[in-house]
């Protein structure tokens, strides 16, 4: 308890630091904007950090910074107790309880500082226009607003048809539904009082946005949008609205590699990869891929901060024992439910879990097949652990009594790698563990739309039925032939997502005391704007191009 209390006021000294750090650097910006050329970016990120600087929110921050002491002028689209109820406010505990806007609005007010408030101009009268030519930067704060027409449309309406609403031509329930399945890390959500409370206030909230973005749209007239991630319903609103006006709408999130971004015009989360089919990897390109490999193979890598595999495991001699009573092995690496539950990710099948049922009724029908069921390690991450898992689906189904199932639970270190060395063919849903088995040449069953199903890498049917006989044709088969383009692809995407995609913010932002939240660096300007991540973005923004880092 004495431990934890004192990293909690560690935190706090080094979150009010940094922020000072950040509203000063930001002042510095303001003072060294030059006279603004053209309309505006606008930028909007409302679903990353509340009071801590998270990654996410420092690359919008260095990325709106950039543009800025280029000439470029950026209208910030801020929350001011914009929403009844926001995804990172929402507590699980209590669904009732009011999202923390206090400290929120508090760190915004450091990352604008040096901005010129013009939460003013929302007022002016409908027909007005604004002269945007020569606009300088600005922050426009927007507050909560309850429609009592959409309060009495939704009061008395069921989970189902509050996922399906759609109001004044807005799907506003599929707009939420990813961040609501997110937070409370459930996919099958129950029609309970409080998730359809919670339903209800985001339905509430995005409308709000919707209305206010509108608004603030008619009035800058910007040249692009940029937002966080786009699934969650703020910013997936304001994407929703600005593309419906023909607006081009940028999202970004943590990229591949520690300390980078990914950058995109298409769904962030969905990871868009632009590969050239022209592209083949030289030497140097193919020894820098091997060292990485070689490292995750070891299990020396981290995501988001997150180190999982620090002490990873080869296969002990009970496992061995058993694998030996049976004429092959097939691995099933499952995934985690803020990764499965986006709409982009269930083409083939409803769900994981869905895949999972079908998966035991093929186990039941291959006894001499041993099957290995892998829960995916950031199952149980803390704060951040799943309430539906794989490891409850397993205890619901018994899975414990069927003779050729062996099931590593999250917390277990087996590798992984060592398993796909010794199987038959490896079955994936969306887990990128399904990318690096192409590579290592290993056959690969896809069952949910993963970043790397774009290319030719895996085995990806595209129905029920075929899953389920691609399934059945792979254990019966005496060989699996895999074509030698899967392993070709796989080396070229990873290659592309690690070293092109992965825009470096390193010489910027290091991890903070927690290493999913990040503090400013000591920097210059000048250094900011020489960066090649930065100019990658700002190539991006104002050429159209591919957010690509050059080599």
């Amino acid at each position: 308890m004495k431990e934890f209390i004192t990293q909690r006021i560690k935190r706090g000294l080094v979150r009010r630091f940094n922020n000072f750090k950040v509203a000063a650097v930001a002042r510095q910006v303001a003072q060294r904007e030059p006279e603004p050329k053209g309309a505006p970016i606008v930028f909007f990120k409302a679903s990353t950090g509340i009071d801590d600087l998270s990654w996410n929110s420092g690359f919008h921050l260095l990325a709106s910074w950039a543009l800025r002491l280029r000439g470029i002028p950026v209208a910030y689209f801020a929350c001011n107790a914009g929403m009844s109820h926001c995804v990172l406010g929402t507590n699980r505990d209590d669904p009732h309880k009011a999202p923390p806007c206090r400290s929120c609005v508090m760190q915004s007010q450091s990352l604008y500082a040096g901005v010129p408030v013009e939460g003013g101009a929302l007022s002016l009268s409908k027909g007005s226009t604004l002269n945007v030519e020569g606009q300088r930067s600005q922050v426009n704060w927007f507050e909560f607003e309850r429609d009592p027409q959409l309060v009495l449309a939704i009061e008395k309406l069921s989970l189902q048809n509050l996922m399906n609403f759609v109001w004044k031509e807005i799907p506003l329930g599929p707009l939420c539904l990813p961040g609501l399945r997110w937070i409370l890390r459930i996919h099958h959500l129950s029609d309970d009082g409080n998730t359809r409370h919670l339903l209800r206030e985001y339905i509430l909230s995005a409308w709000n946005v919707a209305r206010k973005f509108a608004d603030f749209l008619d009035l800058t007239q910007p040249r692009a949008v940029l937002v966080f991630n786009g699934q969650f319903f703020p910013e997936a609103t304001a994407r929703w609205v600005a593309q419906k006006r023909g607006l081009r709408v940028i999202t970004h999130e943590v990229g591949f590699q520690p300390a980078t971004a990914f950058f995109t015009e298409g769904e962030a989360t969905a990871s868009p990869i632009p590969l050239p089919e022209a592209f083949e990897m030289n030497a140097e390109q193919n020894a820098k891929l091997d060292a990485y490999l070689a490292k995750r193979f070891q299990g020396d890598f981290t995501m988001a901060g997150i180190k999982f595999w620090a002490d990873m495991q080869g296969l002990d001699e009970s496992f061995l024992q058993k694998a030996a009573g049976f004429k092959k092995i097939v691995p099933v690496f499952t995934n985690v439910i803020f990764d499965t539950s986006q709409p982009h990710a269930n083409t083939v099948f409803e769900d994981m879990f869905d895949w999972l049922d079908l998966t035991l009724e093929i186990i039941r029908e291959h006894r001499d097949t041993l099957f290995v069921i892998r829960a995916h390690p950031d199952e149980l991450r803390v704060r951040k652990a799943s309430r539906e898992t794989v490891a409850g689906w397993a205890e619901s189904r018994a899975l414990e009594t069927e003779p050729n199932v062996v099931f590593v639970g999250p917390k277990e270190t087996l590798s992984s790698y060592e398993l796909i060395l010794k199987s038959k063919f490896v079955m994936v849903y969306n887990s990128t563990i399904g990318l690096e088995a192409a590579i290592m040449g290993a056959a690969v069953l896809c069952a949910g739309k993963a970043r790397f199903t774009q290319y030719p890498i895996v085995f990806f049917p595209q129905t029920v039925d075929e899953v389920r006989r691609k399934t059945e044709e792979f254990l019966n088969a005496d060989k699996i032939d895999v074509p030698a383009e899967f392993k070709r692809n796989g080396r070229r995407f990873l290659y592309y997502q690690l070293y092109r995609t992965s825009l470096p913010f390193g010489d910027f932002l290091e991890p903070s005391v927690r290493t999913t939240q990040t503090r400013l660096k000591t920097f210059s300007l000048d250094k900011l704007l020489e960066s090649d991540a930065v100019n990658a973005i700002l190539d991006g923004v104002l050429k159209n191009e591919d957010f690509l880092l050059n080599e």
